[in-house]
């Protein structure tokens, strides 16, 4: 059953929120759950068939970790194929909140077995990469609609999907500002040179409007590095959404 503080429920204009959700027939949800590791959905591409490709990043504390992650993945019964695009990275020393390892990988799947569509039918607005650990999911949006219909609309909601959703945090956009750029103090100038390019040119709208090879061309750095240095930054501002 979907749970909204009273606090929350009386939040009032265009408001920024974190949906905790759990869902059926999720391959991201039973592997995390049945894992050590956790990642990062990061975007989806849609597919001439009845299936779509997503990108993600998978993170743990040992690189075994991910090595199960990866296999449980191409065994699920919920997944078509799982293709490995990079080698593990290490996180900066002091962040934790992602893992030490880290590894690029992409999944095809059927959509429908995904919350995206119906979330956007209900009025909320992808707003960041979505972390899926333990078996939720973490979804950072935009809420589009009236607050004062936010529990009705997230009951109507789990009805449809049979799910379980939880608001872990809502507050205005005008209120958040101040505390994203507190999170953002944690950037290295280059992780946050990259970051607010990102965000300049839509890379996290839905559907993405750039890629990282664009990105990665106007900073005249490879791909490589451009990938590395907003993981990182990612990373390191998770914990807003929390």
């Amino acid at each position: 059953m979907s749970k909204v503080d009273a606090h929350q429920s009386g939040v009032t204009g265009t408001t920024r929120l974190t949906l905790k959700i759990w869902h059926p027939d999720c391959w991201t949800l039973e592997v995390t759950d049945s894992t050590d590791a956790g990642m990062i959905a990061h975007t989806v591409y849609n597919k001439p068939a009845d299936t779509v490709t997503g990108h993600f990043t998978v993170y743990a504390d040992q690189v075994d970790q991910i090595d199960e992650f990866i296999e449980r993945t191409r065994e699920s019964r919920l997944t078509d194929s799982v293709s490995e695009l990079s080698p593990r990275h290490e996180f900066d020393k002091n962040v934790s909140n992602a893992g030490n390892t880290t590894r690029e990988i992409m999944v095809e799947y059927n959509p429908e077995n995904s919350m995206t569509d119906s979330l956007l039918a209900y009025g909320f607005v992808h707003d960041a990469p979505v972390r899926v650990d333990n078996g939720w999911e973490y979804w950072p949006l935009i809420d589009t609609n009236q607050r004062d219909e936010l529990e009705e609309r997230l009951a109507a909601l789990e009805d449809e999907k049979g799910a379980e959703i939880e608001v872990t945090k809502v507050a205005s956009i005008s209120n958040t500002t101040n505390q994203i750029e507190h999170q953002q103090d944690k950037l290295s100038n280059r992780q946050r040179e990259v970051f607010e390019l990102a965000c300049e040119h839509n890379y996290y709208a839905w559907p993405r409007e750039t890629t990282t090879r664009e990105l990665a061309d106007e900073l005249d750095i490879s791909k490589t590095t451009l990938l590395e240095h907003l993981r990182k930054a990612e990373a390191k501002l998770l914990n807003q959404y929390e």
